[in-house]
Order: structure tokens, then sequence, then C-alpha cells
């Protein structure tokens, strides 16, 4: 394993230092390139492989207030006018995709509209967008229409305009129910809009809520964590998600922390951080629910999925409209123009609207869907027999090995499990699988 990588770093294990841990995607982010949308005009021209997901992603990049720890693209200045302008040039961008032979005549399997903040939109907003794309890629086929909405603000219309477009995965991003920690991390909502956003969406009959939350925001204690524990528990939602608390290098945390010459985040380090998350998930099942991953709980595994995850670590095409916005195109990951201005003139023109991208071999596919698939917590071997005609446990022997021998997981016949310990470091181990000349100490 390369020497600059997280793991191998004894002050990295332990200190939360400024830097992207979460590996969301392979191969990473800054190997891909400014000059290659002839890549991605040749992904969308090309016709589709049979059996292959479509899914399409939605980047609603409006917020109320801009949360310190927040790394993506956002805005808190535009007004109703210009918000509007955006969704136009997003159905822009869709019809123009959805005439060429990669999408022509298929239908999302799976939707999902993130921030930002996607509850931003006024009802009327809402239902005018989503009108417009149904139009364009039906919905009728999708198994998955996941909507992300910031507590504050859903009230009962909101909530219910989001229930009647479709809306089938409600994911509120409570991150912690504390109204101190809210405020110092930036959050706009606080506590008492929780509960009252959760009992308005319970009335409305989603098919699944699932609550975020951190472990690890700035000023959180060992007793405020078990309170978000209890909290949860006592909310009984249909899923947890659970992110560990980083500090990418765009945040305002970060921006502090330069004007003061800290090289040390002011969050828990990652031995506790990966203890509450160990905790809550013992404590969630205790209570009924099943781990599903690195970063998730379900109450019923049987009912509860999460399709745009699973499908596209699997593979699936995905449609990523909007600044800043992330697609997979037939083997060709591209990102979208990540500044308003340059996107809107983009798509006015007429033209793609790409910022980087990086078309991907078919070992490079496989590794992406292992090391994807690892976070989780069990790989099936037979899949990529069958898929990529490669063999796990032999091409990767080594480094299973190593990872057995430190009892973080166990190979088996038919499967790769990782053990509790693991999962909860998982980010940190996937680096041991990617090739040569994609390990670097820049994980973004």
């Amino acid at each position: 394993m390369n020497s600059d990588s997280p793991s191998s770093s004894p002050a990295k294990a332990s200190s939360t230092l400024a830097g992207n841990y979460f590996v969301s995607n392979y191969p990473p982010f800054s190997f891909w390139s400014e000059n290659q949308k002839v890549e991605v005009e040749m992904a969308l021209n090309s016709e589709p492989t049979p059996g292959t997901k479509l899914g399409v992603y939605h980047h609603i990049p409006f917020c109320r207030k801009r949360c310190h720890f927040c790394y993506f693209r956002v805005y808190t200045d535009k007004n109703a006018k210009e918000i509007q302008t955006y969704l136009d040039a997003t159905i822009a961008e869709l019809k123009s995709l959805a005439q060429r032979p990669l999408i022509r005549g298929r239908k999302p399997h799976f939707v999902y509209f993130g921030g930002g903040t996607p509850s931003y939109l006024s009802a009327k907003q809402l239902g005018e967008l989503t009108d417009q794309m149904k139009a364009v890629l039906p919905w009728d086929e999708a198994e998955e229409v996941a909507f992300e909405g910031e507590p504050g603000t859903l009230n009962a219309a909101k909530l219910s305009a989001i229930k009647q477009v479709g809306v089938t995965r409600l994911s509120l991003g409570i991150e912690n129910f504390d109204d101190h920690i809210l405020e110092i991390n930036g959050r706009a909502h606080r506590s008492g809009e929780v509960f009252t956003a959760f009992e308005r969406a319970r009335a409305e009959k989603f098919d699944q809520i699932n609550i975020d939350l951190i472990a690890g925001m700035v000023e959180e204690t060992e007793a405020n964590w078990q309170r978000n524990i209890e909290q949860t528990i006592a909310l009984r939602p249909d899923s947890v998600t659970i992110y560990q608390m980083e500090v990418p290098y765009n945040t305002t945390i970060f921006k502090e922390m330069k004007a003061q010459g800290k090289l040390v985040a002011p969050v828990a380090d990652w031995q506790t951080k990966r203890r509450w998350v160990k905790e809550a998930f013992a404590a969630l099942e205790a209570a009924g629910y099943t781990i599903a991953s690195g970063y998730t709980a379900v109450l019923n595994p049987k009912r509860t999925k999460f399709l745009y995850r699973d499908e596209l670590w699997s593979g699936a095409d995905l449609l990523g409209l909007g600044v800043a916005s992330f697609s997979h195109a037939a083997g060709v990951h591209y990102q979208n123009l990540t500044e308003m201005e340059p996107y809107l003139a983009a798509v006015a023109a007429g033209e793609l609207p790409i910022k980087r991208a990086f078309r991907t071999s078919p070992e490079e596919r496989m590794i992406r869907e292992f090391i994807l698939q690892m976070k989780l917590g069990r790989v099936r071997l037979g899949y990529f027999t069958a898929k990529f005609g490669v063999d796990i446990a032999r091409r990767f022997a080594t480094q299973l090995g190593h990872l057995e021998a430190e009892g973080l997981l166990a190979v088996g016949a038919d499967a790769v499990t990782l053990s509790r310990d693991g999962l909860l470091c998982v980010d940190t181990l996937l680096h041991e699988f990617f090739l040569q000349q994609h390990r670097t100490s820049q994980i973004v």
C-alpha cells in the first residue's frame, strides 16, 4: 500500500485532519481530466449495455444557510427568478440527454434529488419541475424516487407536495438533536423542527423515511452522542444513516483552521467517531435494526432498500443534472461545470456542460464496483466472476490476506465479509485495492 495513503499514517488514523477520506468513486476525482469531453460524447452516443439500469440525479444547489462542514456546490443568495432559471436549464439539459442513443427510449429505475436542499423549492416549483422531468423520462417504472429534506423547510404543504410528486424515500438531514451543536455547526434548523417534520412525514406515509446523523460534529460530547442514539431509536425511522465527520478543504471549518494555523480539526478524532458509530449500531441492533452498510441501519431489510446506492455501486448508468453534478455513462465518469453562470451558458448554447471526465477500463470498473460494494459489508465473489470473469479472492489475495490477518474481514468460499471493526473504518481500507497509479494522498 502507498505510504501516503490515510490508513498508513498514525496521525491520520487518530486526529481528524483536513481532507476527504470518504471514498465515493473510483478512480479518484483528482485523476479526472478536463480534456475528455469527447469521451462523454462517445459514451452518450453509444448503445446501452443490455440489463444496465438507468438512474437520474438532480442537483438542487440552494440552501437557507451554508453549513460549516459543507463542501458541496450550494448557493444561499438566489431569488425565485434565478432559481427558476436554473430549474429550466436542468430540464433543457435533460431533454438534450434524452435524445442521445444511450438514453433514448429508456426509463429511470431510480431518481434522486440531492443538494443543497431539494426541499428549499416551493411546492409549485417542485410540482412543475417533476412534471417536466416525467414528460421527458417517464417515472412509471421507477422503483425508487429519493429526496433530501432539511427539517426547517418541511411544512405540511411542502411534505404533501413531495409525496404527491412520487417520492418514495424521504431523507431528513437531522445530523444532531441538540440546538447548540446545530447552531455552532451552521445548520439552519433546530430540534423542534426535527420532531415536527418527522411526525408530518410519518403522516404522509412515505414508503421509507431515513434520517441522517453525523458523529463527531464540533463540540459534540459523549453525553450528546448517547442522547442522539436514544432519540433516534425513539423516533424509529425506517433507516438511519450515520456519517463520521470529516473536514474537506473547501469548508468554513477548514478556512478557520487555516487562518489560525491549525492542522487538526476541532472535532472528535477518528477512534472516537468510530467508537460512537459502533455504539450506535449496537444500540440500533438491540432495537431491532439490521446493519446494512458501513453507514446505515435499516428496520426491515426486506422492505427497506436504497436503490440509488445499490444500483450505482453495481454499474448503473446515472444522468446527473445541474451544476457540479456527477454522472456515470457507459463506463465514462463525468462531472458538470461547477459554477452556476458557466453551467447556464453552456446549456443555453446547446452544449454539454462538462467540467471533467474519465473513461474507465474494464479493470477499473471491476475495482470500482468491488471497493464500493465493500462498504456494504459483504461482497459476493460469484458476482465478479459472472460479470467480469475475475476471481476476486485470487486477484486481491495479498490485500485480503493482510486485512484478514488484522481481523478486519474474512474470505469465505462465496463472499468477502467485513467484521464490524472493518466496516467502521472501511474507507481507509479501500485504498489497498487501488491500482498503483491511483494511490495518492489526495483522496478526493
